[in-house]
């Protein structure tokens, strides 16, 4: 795989020049990509610009995102051969910063539930999730060291575990879903895959100017709350190990874990994300669910004709729940740093009728909370099972860092 900020110190000591670095994703895509199949459509052309934080980073944007240079089809024949006018707000984030966009990486129709033809680098036999199918595949192939996704449910963590590489689905708005497909304008997150945390922290930092998300020196011991979220179903035995491991390595590195029971409103607001999710993807696809109803993709049109009698009353209770749900949650965060948790059931399920399931992720989305994704495990047939780090709201940079700090552990093991 291609680190971020490997390059980044290279170009920056005069190693490795901008162009070259470009280069080394160009050569990569032309050697993988026939195997993959993660692009949509990508730049072979493509050249380094010569400023920035992130001049000689090659980006693979989900083609849910505006692009002026590419087509932005949605993964529906219903945009095939869509062309908008400029950039997403995030894409034009990215070519301030000095990244080079080198093409569209695939996505499910709408960023919903119809699985694309990606493989997965680690086992081709087996889903490389959903619905940023391409962008966790890019990056976990070697093809590229950064790439955009989105999570709605849980696209952007489900992925990053499947495929084995590091992701942050950051605090809600954090960055800006302007010019990004809606499907739900309460859950869409603009999320990142890179091959680790420092490299996913070295994104965000140049993408929001920020600074403080950047990893400093040293990192703090955290204070780890551990839930496994039980009403959300038992997990498989790879993931529940994998979060056994990853406690194990952060007690072993000191930092102390201990195991939370969240609020009863906590698992309400688990059951209540579907009623706000595909109550807002009614209004924000209705021009395509009522114009071209036909040309949906099947499982989609499935979820909206099943969810099209929910009432705004439904809704409107449900976001009290969340709402009640963010307070109690926050209240959590007076205890510990951060929670430990899985990213997935298990490993990558096998074929690519499905992209998995998102039941570990969609309290969070929900929540609104930043999450991070560290491979922890590697199961049976090479497949990567990862942990989710999770701070409070719009504690990023805490959730970097508590991140990195399990993934070091984790490394030492």
């Amino acid at each position: 795989m291609i680190s971020l900020a490997d390059l980044q110190r290279r170009i920056d000591a005069g190693d490795l020049t901008a162009d070259a670095a470009i280069a080394q994703s160009r050569a990569a895509i032309a050697a993988h990509e026939k195997s993959i199949g993660a692009f949509v459509c990508h730049d072979p052309n493509v050249r380094a610009q010569s400023t920035g934080p992130l001049r000689g980073i090659a980006v693979g944007i989900k083609d849910i995102m505006d692009t002026q240079d590419f087509p932005t089809e949605m993964g529906s024949p219903i945009y095939r051969g869509f062309r908008s006018r400029g950039d997403a707000a995030v894409v034009m984030l990215l070519k301030q910063a000095g990244a080079s966009v080198i093409g569209k990486t695939t996505t499910t129709a709408f960023a919903s539930l119809d699985p694309t033809p990606t493989l997965n680098p680690r086992n081709h036999g087996h889903t490389p999730g959903g619905s940023s199918s391409g962008s966790a595949a890019a990056v976990a192939a070697g093809m590229i060291p950064l790439a955009l996704g989105t999570q709605t449910g849980g696209s952007v963590i489900r992925p990053a575990s499947f495929c084995g590489v590091a992701a942050i689905k950051p605090s809600y708005r954090l960055l800006p879903t302007v010019g990004v497909k809606c499907y739900s304008w309460t859950l869409d997150t603009v999320g990142l895959f890179a091959v680790g945390v420092d490299d996913v922290a070295r994104g965000l930092s140049a993408m929001t100017g920020r600074p403080e998300l950047l990893l400093p020196p040293s990192i703090s011991t955290p204070r780890i709350g551990v839930v496994t979220q039980d009403f959300a179903g038992a997990p498989d035995a790879s993931g529940a190990e994998a979060v056994r491991i990853a406690i194990a390595a952060a007690e072993r590195a000191g930092a102390s874990a201990r195991a939370l029971t969240l609020p009863e409103i906590v698992a309400e607001a688990w059951r209540a994300h579907p009623v706000v999710q595909e109550f807002e993807a009614h209004q924000a696809l209705a021009w395509e669910y009522r114009e071209n109803y036909d040309a949906m993709a099947p499982l989609l049109r499935e979820r909206l004709d099943e969810s099209k009698g929910t009432t705004p009353a439904a809704y409107d209770a449900a976001m009290g729940i969340a709402t009640r749900a963010q307070h109690a949650l926050a209240k959590l965060f007076d205890e510990v740093d951060v929670l430990l948790t899985l990213s997935a059931p298990g490993a990558a399920p096998r074929g690519l009728g499905s992209t998995g399931d998102a039941r570990y992720n969609r309290l969070w989305t929900l929540m609104g909370v930043p999450c991070v994704n560290v491979p922890a495990l590697i199961a049976d047939g090479g497949l990567p099972v990862g942990v989710q780090v999770i701070a409070r709201y719009g504690d990023d940079a805490g959730a970097l860092n508590a991140a990195r700090f399990v993934e070091d552990a984790l490394a030492r093991l």
